[in-house]
């Protein structure tokens, strides 16, 4: 494509493309639209002009707008024009003739906004214009890398989210060139407010520049591209970038509920927070051609009657627009269907129309600007999205009812440990007490019975003394008895006293006592108000948790009744909004009940709802049935880059290589196998999936397979692995290599596809090793007999196929080793014809820079006479 380039800042294209003429009997054509911006020179454009030394000619006239006219209906659809330079051929073969066009120098191409689109003959700028990456020449970025840029720089990450999905649609059939294998995505219309959606189509959110250029670059490779008389790199296929923006609206988010915990202030404060959702769509037109300049023949010929056909249906309906017909015949093309919202829809367009100087393409260059001049009389009526974040609301609510479970259960924990330590202690002091008094008694007793004993051997010994005194006086016998009289009362006052003050000790101990069952008594009462404390907040648990419950549900029917009265808006009748839960849940019901046909809305709903967790343990229930529609749901959440990794930790890779060993059912592999696959594109998975056996699981179901579906997720899988330098030689050892041949008996063109692309891989993987030094000896793909159905398909008509086949025996003729099996094996005709021939450039250069580098090659084409 020739050189073209222009000038961008802050997201707005600013082209000032100068042409010049020479002098010659031909009028040229005159683009002119004044904006009102100055004019930024391109200088690769403005060298190529002061070179030649030409001289302008006098411009005629072909209209196309101006500048008060775009601004004055902020709808209308902007146009235009990017002029490419002389490419070398038209340098040549244009040298006596004068340009057909010239422009003035004012500037051309002055914003976008919801749609951008470029539009002209093959080989005329467009994807030049558009998804030019400029990694050697940041001035050379195309419109799709300074528009992600802007973006990017406009967005917070952190309350944000930007995604892209890129599309191409090749003969009527819409593709995903983030994943080739999609190659049949269809197209859902909302018949109610006429949305277009691709349910099928990869997205993938981005966070920075650099993955973005990674997934165009992806993209690009696997577009359609073939080499026409009008262009080496034509492009077969209208590619579509779609770039989705959601966006928080600052300032508008309500109020949150006090913190008393009333559910009813709680209900009458949810408020879900508001965000704006807006899309970008630029569109890579494949360009208009004429047969007979074209020279396309054979397979390139359908592909551009395709085109033509499509790029027709797209001027009906643009001057159908125009004319402001009743009938705008959208259906005719699935191109037609796709820009929808670009042409008379809610989205504001900017169509870039390219052209050429030549002027054997006049009439090509006056049918491109009078397509302009028809598009900028289509109006449109753009519209501001802004929907509430229902599920951001539902994420707040749960957290939040965490950490009202987690306060009352920390509560409940501590007023049951004070209840225990009360109780212990009041034990302890009824049992001290019991011990204490006890004690004292025995005391006692044992005191009085001592002090009784003693006095009662005394009085005995007194008694025998008056007994053996006989012989004494009365008098004196008389007054010794009145002196043990004196004596014995004494003593009785004194046991007397003593009996007292341990009868008052027994009282007051039994008052000690009574107290303490009073404080039992006491203590008592205080646990059974506590117990009954508990069970009341139990009971204000259960109670709020069926509030939230309920709040939840109402939620749920708020979203959907507020999603009925914006279609119902859109459509422009008021209505009568529908409510009642059991409407909601009626057709809430069926999609989830379709989450084996692979619905992601119905999938994102059922995992939010279910869990993880509980969809992961369906893997192994009894019901077979059960296990099948669990498998899908969780193929369906692999798929998702953001879901991954939960997936692995909670153990869904291990349950799925289980299941996939365990189980007869032809499905339950398939889908298994799928989610396997996609699990494998990161580089942690596929050790994990290498350490539990996966790939004599992948081998044993690919020999026991007949569904070429089947067989497709097995080979994809295993391609995946192929793609890791660590696991070369135990993927070979397990069987892996072995297992990819071993498919290609079924001669399906997306299974040998998937085979091809694992070959690559590995052939790649070696490559890259025998340079580095870690890896000597031949490759372990010719040592397993790959080289021969590698040969035999280096001619396949499907590229894909092909495509991978050259890359492995380019890879593999890197290796000076493997040069003498590739002779023998025929593979060395194959390079040389891939030097030359190859559609893509960088498989070329590849294939003409290993047959020039080994010494091998080179001397078996000086024995075999090729001049090289």
């Amino acid at each position: 494509m020739a050189s073209g380039g222009g000038n961008y800042r802050n997201g707005t294209h600013r082209n000032s493309l100068k042409g010049t003429t020479t002098t010659a009997t031909d009028k040229p054509l005159s683009v002119n639209s004044n904006l009102s911006k100055p004019a930024l020179k391109n200088k690769s454009l403005s060298s190529v002009g002061a070179s030649s030394g030409l001289r302008k000619s006098s411009p005629g006239s072909l209209g196309g707008g101006t500048a008060k006219d775009d601004a004055g209906v902020p709808g209308r659809v902007r146009v235009a024009v990017r002029l490419r330079p002389h490419n070398a051929e038209e340098s040549v073969a244009d040298a006596d003739f004068a340009d057909c066009v010239e422009l003035q120098p004012e500037s051309v191409l002055d914003g976008y906004n919801g749609t951008v689109m470029a539009y002209g003959q093959t080989g005329t700028g467009k994807t030049y214009t558009l998804g030019r990456l400029g990694e050697e020449d940041m001035a050379d970025r195309g419109i799709m890398v300074r528009a992600m840029e802007d973006i990017l720089a406009d967005v917070s990450l952190e309350s944000d989210s930007v995604s892209v999905s890129y599309l191409q649609l090749y003969m009527e059939s819409l593709q995903d060139l983030l994943d080739p294998t999609n190659d049949n995505i269809s197209i859902v219309e909302d018949p109610k407010s006429g949305d277009v959606s691709l349910p099928g189509a990869t997205l993938v959110e981005i966070r920075d520049q650099q993955s973005f250029l990674e997934l165009l670059r992806l993209g690009e490779a696997h577009r359609y591209a073939a080499n026409t008389k009008l262009n080496t790199e034509s492009s077969r296929s209208h590619a579509l970038l779609m770039v989705h923006v959601k966006r928080s609206v600052k300032g508008r988010e309500p109020a949150h509920s006090s913190e008393n915990g009333n559910s009813t202030n709680i209900a009458k404060s949810l408020r879900p927070p508001l965000v704006r959702k807006g899309k970008l769509v630029v569109v890579d037109l494949a360009g208009s051609e004429r047969i007979d300049k074209s020279g396309s023949e054979g397979h390139t010929l359908e592909e551009a009657k395709s085109i033509n056909l499509s790029l027709s249906a797209l001027g009906k309906c643009i001057n159908a627009l125009a004319e402001n017909s009743a009938h705008v015949p959208v259906r005719d093309s699935k191109l037609t269907r796709l820009l929808r919202d670009s042409f008379g829809g809610s989205a504001r367009t900017s169509l870039v129309i390219t052209i050429g100087p030549s002027p054997r393409h006049r009439g090509e260059t006056a049918s491109t600007i009078m397509f302009g001049q028809r598009a900028m009389k289509v109006e449109n009526m753009l519209k501001l999205k802004e929907e509430f974040d229902y599920k951001s609301l539902a994420r707040r609510l749960d957290i939040q009812l965490d950490k009202m479970i987690m306060e009352h259960e920390r509560k409940q924990k501590a007023f049951e440990d004070e209840i225990e330590r009360i109780t212990a202690d009041a034990q302890n002091q009824i049992s001290e007490a019991e011990r204490n008094y006890a004690d004292s008694m025995e005391k006692e007793r044992l005191k009085y019975q001592k002090d009784y004993m003693e006095s009662i051997k005394k009085l005995e010994e007194k008694w025998m003394l008056n007994q053996q005194k006989q012989g004494g006086e009365r008098k004196e016998h008389m007054v010794f008895t009145a002196e043990e009289v004196a004596e014995v009362k004494k003593l009785l006052s004194k046991e007397t006293s003593l009996r007292k003050a341990a009868e008052e000790e027994v009282n007051n101990l039994k008052s000690q006592l009574a107290q303490l069952k009073i404080s039992e008594a006491s203590a008592n009462s205080e646990i059974l108000k506590l117990r009954k404390m508990l069970e009341d907040e139990a009971y204000q648990k259960e109670k709020l948790e069926g509030e939230i419950s309920m709040l939840q549900s109402q939620l749920l029917q708020l979203s959907f009744e507020a999603d009925e009265t914006r279609r119902r808006l859109d459509r422009g009748g008021p209505g009568k909004v529908p409510g009642g839960l059991d409407s909601l849940i009626s057709q809430v019901r069926p999609q989830l009940n379709e989450s084996g046909n692979g619905e992601k809305a119905s999938i994102a709903k059922l995992f939010e709802q279910v869990g993880l967790q509980k969809i992961l343990s369906l893997l192994e229930a009894e019901d077979a049935d059960v296990r099948i529609h669990a498998v899908k749901v969780v193929a369906n959440l692999a798929a998702e880059e953001t879901n991954q990794q939960k997936i692995v930790e909670a153990g869904g890779l291990t349950s799925l290589l289980v299941l996939l060993g365990s189980s007869e059912d032809e499905t339950i592999h398939r889908v298994a196998a799928g989610a396997i696959a996609n699990l494998a594109m990161n580089e942690t998975n596929q050790e994990l999936i290498m350490s539990q056996g996966g790939i004599s699981l992948l081998s044993m179901t690919a020999a026991n397979a007949e569904d070429p579906q089947t067989l497709r997720m097995v080979a994809g899988a295993i391609a995946n692995l192929c793609g890791n330098d660590k696991l070369q030689t135990k993927l070979r050892g397990e069987g892996g290599i072995k297992a990819l041949l071993g498919m290609v008996k079924c001669g399906h063109p997306d299974v040998l596809a998937q085979v091809a692309r694992g070959i690559a891989n590995f052939a790649k993987c070696e490559s890259r090793a025998s340079t580095q030094g870690s890896k000597t000896g031949r490759s372990l793909l010719i040592e397993d007999g790959a080289l021969p159905w590698i040969v035999q398909n280096a001619h396949n008509d499907a590229s894909p196929i092909r495509r991978h086949i050259e890359l492995a025996i380019c890879h593999l003729a890197q290796h000076e080793v493997n040069a003498k099996d590739m002779i023998s094996g025929g593979a060395l005709r194959e390079l040389v014809r891939i030097s030359r021939n190859c559609s893509r450039e960088d498989i070329r250069t590849l294939a003409h820079r290993t047959l020039t580098s080994s010494p091998t090659f080179l001397a078996e084409l000086r024995r075999l006479r090729i001049d090289y």
